[in-house]
Protein backbone atom coordinates (compact mmCIF):
# COMPACT_ATOMS: atom_id res chain seq x y z
CA UNK A 1 0.00 0.00 0.00
CA UNK A 2 1.38 3.51 -0.96
CA UNK A 3 1.71 5.51 2.06
CA UNK A 4 1.90 9.44 1.87
CA UNK A 5 5.27 11.13 2.23
CA UNK A 6 5.09 13.16 5.90
CA UNK A 7 4.27 16.64 6.43
CA UNK A 8 5.81 19.44 7.65
CA UNK A 9 4.57 20.69 11.41
CA UNK A 10 1.81 23.02 10.94
CA UNK A 11 0.91 26.61 13.11
CA UNK A 12 -2.58 26.38 13.85
CA UNK A 13 -4.80 29.31 12.89
CA UNK A 14 -7.37 30.22 15.33
CA UNK A 15 -10.38 32.21 13.80
CA UNK A 16 -11.69 34.36 16.89
CA UNK A 17 -15.24 36.03 16.50
CA UNK A 18 -18.38 37.40 18.06
CA UNK A 19 -20.06 40.42 17.96
CA UNK A 20 -19.03 43.96 19.28
CA UNK A 21 -18.29 44.19 22.84
CA UNK A 22 -18.69 40.42 23.72
CA UNK A 23 -14.79 40.82 24.65
CA UNK A 24 -12.47 39.09 22.13
CA UNK A 25 -9.62 41.58 22.63
CA UNK A 26 -9.79 41.00 25.76
CA UNK A 27 -9.52 37.17 25.23
CA UNK A 28 -6.88 38.16 23.24
CA UNK A 29 -4.88 39.99 25.43
CA UNK A 30 -5.61 37.54 28.08
CA UNK A 31 -3.95 34.87 25.85
CA UNK A 32 -0.75 37.04 25.30
CA UNK A 33 -0.39 36.98 28.93
CA UNK A 34 -0.77 33.05 29.82
CA UNK A 35 1.03 31.96 26.65
CA UNK A 36 3.70 30.45 28.13
CA UNK A 37 6.11 31.92 25.93
CA UNK A 38 4.87 30.84 22.73
CA UNK A 39 4.74 33.58 20.15
CA UNK A 40 1.56 34.40 18.76
CA UNK A 41 0.84 36.06 15.23
CA UNK A 42 -2.89 37.86 15.27
CA UNK A 43 -4.44 39.83 12.02
CA UNK A 44 -6.71 41.81 13.89
CA UNK A 45 -10.37 43.50 13.63
CA UNK A 46 -9.98 42.92 9.45
CA UNK A 47 -7.49 46.70 9.88
CA UNK A 48 -3.74 45.20 10.63
CA UNK A 49 -1.44 41.90 10.49
CA UNK A 50 1.32 42.18 13.54
CA UNK A 51 3.58 39.47 14.28
CA UNK A 52 3.22 39.87 18.22
CA UNK A 53 5.82 38.61 20.82
CA UNK A 54 3.39 36.94 23.16
CA UNK A 55 4.66 37.84 26.53
CA UNK A 56 5.92 41.39 25.67
CA UNK A 57 2.85 42.79 23.82
CA UNK A 58 -0.78 43.50 24.72
CA UNK A 59 -3.52 46.16 24.58
CA UNK A 60 -2.13 47.11 21.51
CA UNK A 61 -3.76 44.21 19.03
CA UNK A 62 -7.00 47.12 17.97
CA UNK A 63 -4.27 49.15 16.29
CA UNK A 64 -3.64 49.93 12.40
CA UNK A 65 0.10 50.15 13.00
CA UNK A 66 2.18 48.98 15.80
CA UNK A 67 6.15 49.67 16.75
CA UNK A 68 7.44 46.82 18.12
CA UNK A 69 11.30 45.81 19.52
CA UNK A 70 11.50 42.82 17.74
CA UNK A 71 9.41 43.85 14.12
CA UNK A 72 6.29 44.23 12.87
CA UNK A 73 4.59 43.58 9.88
CA UNK A 74 1.94 46.57 9.58
CA UNK A 75 -0.03 46.86 6.68
CA UNK A 76 -4.28 47.46 6.03
CA UNK A 77 -5.94 44.66 5.46
CA UNK A 78 -9.10 43.07 3.74
CA UNK A 79 -10.47 40.20 3.28
CA UNK A 80 -9.42 39.44 0.10
CA UNK A 81 -5.73 39.87 1.16
CA UNK A 82 -6.17 36.91 4.12
CA UNK A 83 -4.00 34.34 2.66
CA UNK A 84 -1.38 36.85 2.18
CA UNK A 85 -0.70 37.72 5.34
CA UNK A 86 -1.26 34.04 6.65
CA UNK A 87 1.77 33.13 4.31
CA UNK A 88 3.89 35.73 5.61
CA UNK A 89 3.28 35.23 9.63
CA UNK A 90 3.67 31.51 9.15
CA UNK A 91 7.62 32.19 7.78
CA UNK A 92 9.62 30.25 9.88
CA UNK A 93 11.76 32.58 10.78
CA UNK A 94 9.16 34.70 12.91
CA UNK A 95 9.13 31.38 15.13
CA UNK A 96 5.10 31.90 15.18
CA UNK A 97 3.24 29.24 17.58
CA UNK A 98 -0.10 30.03 16.52
CA UNK A 99 -2.08 33.11 14.37
CA UNK A 100 -5.21 34.43 15.39
CA UNK A 101 -7.58 36.07 13.34
CA UNK A 102 -9.61 38.26 15.54
CA UNK A 103 -12.69 38.75 13.23
CA UNK A 104 -14.87 42.14 13.60
CA UNK A 105 -17.58 42.34 15.44
CA UNK A 106 -19.66 42.53 12.30
CA UNK A 107 -18.08 39.56 10.42
CA UNK A 108 -19.33 36.32 8.89
CA UNK A 109 -16.97 33.94 10.76
CA UNK A 110 -17.95 31.07 7.81
CA UNK A 111 -16.50 33.06 5.18
CA UNK A 112 -13.18 33.60 7.24
CA UNK A 113 -13.21 29.71 8.12
CA UNK A 114 -13.64 28.99 4.57
CA UNK A 115 -10.36 31.28 3.89
CA UNK A 116 -8.55 29.43 6.36
CA UNK A 117 -9.63 25.99 4.49
CA UNK A 118 -8.75 27.02 1.25
CA UNK A 119 -5.10 28.62 2.20
CA UNK A 120 -2.81 26.51 -0.18
CA UNK A 121 0.03 27.27 2.61
CA UNK A 122 1.72 24.19 3.58
CA UNK A 123 2.95 25.65 6.89
CA UNK A 124 -0.86 26.27 8.24
CA UNK A 125 -3.53 24.65 9.62
CA UNK A 126 -7.08 25.10 10.63
CA UNK A 127 -7.08 25.78 14.62
CA UNK A 128 -11.05 26.60 15.03
CA UNK A 129 -13.84 28.42 15.27
CA UNK A 130 -14.17 30.29 18.61
CA UNK A 131 -17.34 32.30 19.26
CA UNK A 132 -16.89 34.71 22.04
CA UNK A 133 -20.56 35.51 23.66
CA UNK A 134 -21.25 38.72 25.74
CA UNK A 135 -23.40 36.61 28.53
CA UNK A 136 -24.90 39.85 30.15
CA UNK A 137 -26.23 41.08 26.66
CA UNK A 138 -26.87 37.34 24.80
CA UNK A 139 -30.90 38.01 24.75
CA UNK A 140 -30.77 41.49 23.26
CA UNK A 141 -28.06 40.34 20.59
CA UNK A 142 -29.95 37.34 19.34
CA UNK A 143 -32.62 39.64 19.13
CA UNK A 144 -30.79 42.11 17.09
CA UNK A 145 -28.49 39.68 15.15
CA UNK A 146 -30.81 36.27 14.56
CA UNK A 147 -27.82 35.01 12.91
CA UNK A 148 -25.68 34.62 15.93
CA UNK A 149 -27.86 30.85 16.22
CA UNK A 150 -26.32 30.30 12.86
CA UNK A 151 -22.83 30.87 14.17
CA UNK A 152 -22.97 29.30 17.62
CA UNK A 153 -23.83 26.31 15.04
CA UNK A 154 -20.87 26.36 13.43
CA UNK A 155 -18.60 27.11 16.11
CA UNK A 156 -16.05 24.57 17.46
CA UNK A 157 -15.71 26.70 21.14
CA UNK A 158 -17.83 29.08 22.67
CA UNK A 159 -16.50 31.47 25.37
CA UNK A 160 -19.76 32.64 27.17
CA UNK A 161 -18.40 35.48 28.72
CA UNK A 162 -19.19 38.21 31.21
CA UNK A 163 -20.89 35.90 33.06
CA UNK A 164 -20.16 37.64 36.12
CA UNK A 165 -22.11 40.55 34.99
CA UNK A 166 -25.06 38.02 33.82
CA UNK A 167 -28.31 37.99 36.12
CA UNK A 168 -29.29 34.51 35.14
CA UNK A 169 -25.73 32.71 34.16
CA UNK A 170 -26.71 29.37 34.15
CA UNK A 171 -30.13 30.16 32.07
CA UNK A 172 -27.94 31.75 29.43
CA UNK A 173 -25.39 28.79 29.76
CA UNK A 174 -27.88 26.10 28.99
CA UNK A 175 -29.49 28.11 26.28
CA UNK A 176 -26.10 28.38 24.31
CA UNK A 177 -25.59 24.55 24.63
CA UNK A 178 -28.83 24.27 22.76
CA UNK A 179 -27.50 26.52 20.49
CA UNK A 180 -24.44 24.69 19.44
CA UNK A 181 -23.82 21.01 17.50
CA UNK A 182 -20.89 19.73 19.35
CA UNK A 183 -18.66 22.38 20.53
CA UNK A 184 -17.55 22.71 23.74
CA UNK A 185 -19.26 25.28 25.57
CA UNK A 186 -16.72 27.48 28.30
CA UNK A 187 -18.11 30.08 31.18
CA UNK A 188 -15.40 32.92 31.39
CA UNK A 189 -15.48 36.34 33.12
CA UNK A 190 -12.89 39.07 31.54
CA UNK A 191 -12.05 36.54 28.73
CA UNK A 192 -10.32 34.41 31.14
CA UNK A 193 -9.57 30.79 29.46
CA UNK A 194 -6.54 28.27 29.61
CA UNK A 195 -4.53 29.22 26.42
CA UNK A 196 -4.30 25.38 26.12
CA UNK A 197 -7.88 25.41 25.10
CA UNK A 198 -6.19 26.88 22.03
CA UNK A 199 -2.94 25.87 21.33
CA UNK A 200 0.00 24.38 23.31
CA UNK A 201 2.23 26.68 25.27
CA UNK A 202 6.06 26.84 24.52
CA UNK A 203 7.74 25.09 27.32
CA UNK A 204 10.40 27.19 29.27
CA UNK A 205 13.13 25.36 28.07
CA UNK A 206 14.86 24.53 25.45
CA UNK A 207 13.77 21.84 22.97
CA UNK A 208 14.36 20.59 19.65
CA UNK A 209 12.08 18.95 16.73
CA UNK A 210 8.68 17.93 17.51
CA UNK A 211 6.53 18.69 21.19
CA UNK A 212 7.45 16.16 23.32
CA UNK A 213 4.56 14.66 25.15
CA UNK A 214 5.37 16.37 28.26
CA UNK A 215 4.92 19.82 26.43
CA UNK A 216 1.60 18.42 25.58
CA UNK A 217 0.51 18.55 29.05
CA UNK A 218 2.90 19.79 31.08
CA UNK A 219 1.08 22.71 32.57
CA UNK A 220 0.15 21.33 36.53
CA UNK A 221 -2.73 21.71 38.84
CA UNK A 222 -1.17 24.78 40.27
CA UNK A 223 -0.70 26.66 36.84
CA UNK A 224 -4.46 25.44 35.99
CA UNK A 225 -5.59 27.28 39.78
CA UNK A 226 -5.16 30.40 38.05
CA UNK A 227 -7.48 29.89 35.11
CA UNK A 228 -10.86 29.10 37.60
CA UNK A 229 -13.27 30.13 34.43
CA UNK A 230 -11.66 27.58 32.30
CA UNK A 231 -13.84 24.93 33.30
CA UNK A 232 -12.25 21.95 31.25
CA UNK A 233 -11.69 18.82 31.49
CA UNK A 234 -8.39 16.60 30.16
CA UNK A 235 -7.29 13.07 29.65
CA UNK A 236 -4.24 11.71 28.69
CA UNK A 237 -4.21 8.24 27.00
CA UNK A 238 -0.85 5.90 26.63
CA UNK A 239 -0.71 2.64 24.97
CA UNK A 240 2.08 0.73 24.37
CA UNK A 241 0.07 -1.66 22.34
CA UNK A 242 -0.90 0.02 18.83
CA UNK A 243 -4.15 0.92 17.82
CA UNK A 244 -6.51 -0.12 15.24
CA UNK A 245 -7.09 2.22 12.39
CA UNK A 246 -10.99 1.29 11.85
CA UNK A 247 -11.93 1.47 15.39
CA UNK A 248 -10.13 4.57 16.14
CA UNK A 249 -11.78 5.96 13.32
CA UNK A 250 -15.11 5.22 14.85
CA UNK A 251 -14.33 6.60 17.94
CA UNK A 252 -13.62 10.05 16.34
CA UNK A 253 -16.83 9.72 14.13
CA UNK A 254 -18.70 9.89 17.16
CA UNK A 255 -16.58 11.69 19.72
CA UNK A 256 -18.86 13.43 22.08
CA UNK A 257 -20.23 17.15 22.27
CA UNK A 258 -17.84 18.91 24.40
CA UNK A 259 -14.75 17.16 23.12
CA UNK A 260 -12.89 20.83 21.95
CA UNK A 261 -9.24 19.41 20.71
CA UNK A 262 -7.51 15.80 20.69
CA UNK A 263 -3.95 15.65 19.93
CA UNK A 264 -0.81 13.58 20.03
CA UNK A 265 0.63 10.69 18.29
CA UNK A 266 -0.75 7.37 17.19
CA UNK A 267 1.31 3.93 16.84
CA UNK A 268 -1.13 1.79 14.03
CA UNK A 269 1.17 -1.15 14.37
CA UNK A 270 1.77 -3.20 11.08
CA UNK A 271 -0.34 -0.86 9.42
CA UNK A 272 2.68 1.83 9.06
CA UNK A 273 5.63 0.31 10.85
CA UNK A 274 7.69 2.98 9.41
CA UNK A 275 5.50 6.11 10.80
CA UNK A 276 3.56 7.03 13.75
CA UNK A 277 0.67 8.99 12.85
CA UNK A 278 0.40 12.95 14.77
CA UNK A 279 -3.21 13.57 15.09
CA UNK A 280 -4.47 17.36 15.25
CA UNK A 281 -8.46 17.26 15.68
CA UNK A 282 -10.82 20.33 16.73
CA UNK A 283 -14.29 20.73 16.83
CA UNK A 284 -15.25 18.60 13.55
CA UNK A 285 -12.01 19.24 12.13
CA UNK A 286 -9.59 16.36 11.87
CA UNK A 287 -6.11 15.53 9.93
CA UNK A 288 -3.52 13.40 10.73
CA UNK A 289 0.41 13.73 9.65
CA UNK A 290 2.40 10.60 9.07
CA UNK A 291 6.25 11.07 9.74
CA UNK A 292 9.24 8.59 10.59
CA UNK A 293 9.11 7.28 14.16
CA UNK A 294 12.27 8.72 16.27
CA UNK A 295 15.03 6.62 15.93
CA UNK A 296 15.71 4.49 19.36
CA UNK A 297 12.42 5.52 20.82
CA UNK A 298 9.77 3.43 22.24
CA UNK A 299 6.56 3.13 19.73
CA UNK A 300 3.72 4.58 21.69
CA UNK A 301 0.29 5.94 21.36
CA UNK A 302 0.35 9.02 23.38
CA UNK A 303 -2.83 11.48 23.28
CA UNK A 304 -4.17 14.29 25.14
CA UNK A 305 -8.08 15.21 25.07
CA UNK A 306 -9.39 18.74 26.57
CA UNK A 307 -13.21 19.62 26.51
CA UNK A 308 -16.13 20.81 28.75
CA UNK A 309 -18.08 18.18 30.52
CA UNK A 310 -16.25 15.45 28.57
CA UNK A 311 -16.94 12.02 30.47
CA UNK A 312 -13.42 11.43 30.77
CA UNK A 313 -13.40 7.75 32.30
CA UNK A 314 -15.17 6.46 29.40
CA UNK A 315 -13.35 8.36 26.73
CA UNK A 316 -10.16 6.42 27.89
CA UNK A 317 -12.51 3.21 28.05
CA UNK A 318 -13.98 3.88 24.93
CA UNK A 319 -9.99 4.58 23.44
CA UNK A 320 -8.56 1.51 25.28
CA UNK A 321 -11.20 -0.91 23.32
CA UNK A 322 -9.32 0.40 20.14
CA UNK A 323 -6.15 -1.15 20.86
CA UNK A 324 -5.16 -4.28 19.04
CA UNK A 325 -2.57 -7.32 18.72
CA UNK A 326 -3.11 -7.91 15.23
CA UNK A 327 0.24 -8.99 13.96
CA UNK A 328 -0.61 -8.51 10.16
CA UNK A 329 -2.74 -5.40 8.84
CA UNK A 330 -5.94 -5.66 6.79
CA UNK A 331 -4.77 -3.84 3.39
CA UNK A 332 -7.93 -1.87 3.65
CA UNK A 333 -7.94 -0.90 6.95
CA UNK A 334 -6.33 2.57 6.77
CA UNK A 335 -8.60 3.73 4.51
CA UNK A 336 -10.90 5.82 6.77
CA UNK A 337 -7.03 7.37 8.46
CA UNK A 338 -5.92 8.53 4.73
CA UNK A 339 -9.21 10.14 4.19
CA UNK A 340 -7.82 12.56 6.77
CA UNK A 341 -4.14 12.80 5.67
CA UNK A 342 -3.77 16.44 3.20
CA UNK A 343 -3.38 15.71 -0.05
CA UNK A 344 -1.57 18.58 -1.95
CA UNK A 345 -4.13 17.79 -4.61
CA UNK A 346 -7.08 18.45 -2.84
CA UNK A 347 -9.34 21.34 -2.38
CA UNK A 348 -9.29 22.01 1.25
CA UNK A 349 -12.23 24.29 1.35
CA UNK A 350 -14.01 21.54 0.14
CA UNK A 351 -13.14 19.59 2.97
CA UNK A 352 -14.15 19.52 7.01
CA UNK A 353 -16.48 22.32 7.20
CA UNK A 354 -20.63 22.03 7.78
CA UNK A 355 -22.69 23.07 5.04
CA UNK A 356 -24.35 26.77 5.73
CA UNK A 357 -27.70 25.60 7.26
CA UNK A 358 -31.05 26.99 5.53
CA UNK A 359 -31.28 30.62 4.57
CA UNK A 360 -27.38 31.04 5.34
CA UNK A 361 -24.44 32.16 3.02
Amino acid sequence: MSLPSPEPQQIPVVVLAGFLGSGKTTLLNHLLHRSGGSRIGAIVNDFGAIEIDAMAVAGALGDSTVSLGNGCLCCAVDASELDQYLERLAEPSLGIDVIVIEASGLAEPQELVRMVLASEHPGIVYGGLVEVVDAAEFDDTRSRHPEIDRHLALADLVVVNKLDRAADSERVLGLVRSLVDRAAVVPASYGRIDPEFLFDCRPSEERIGQLSFDDLHEHGADDHAEHLHSAYDSLSFVSREPLDPRRLMEFLDSRPEGLYRIKGYVDFGPYDVHNRYAVHAVGRFLRFYPEPWPAGGERLTQLVLIGSGIDAPALDKELGACRSDAPHADERGMWGVLRYVQNPEEDPAEQDLPEPSAGGL
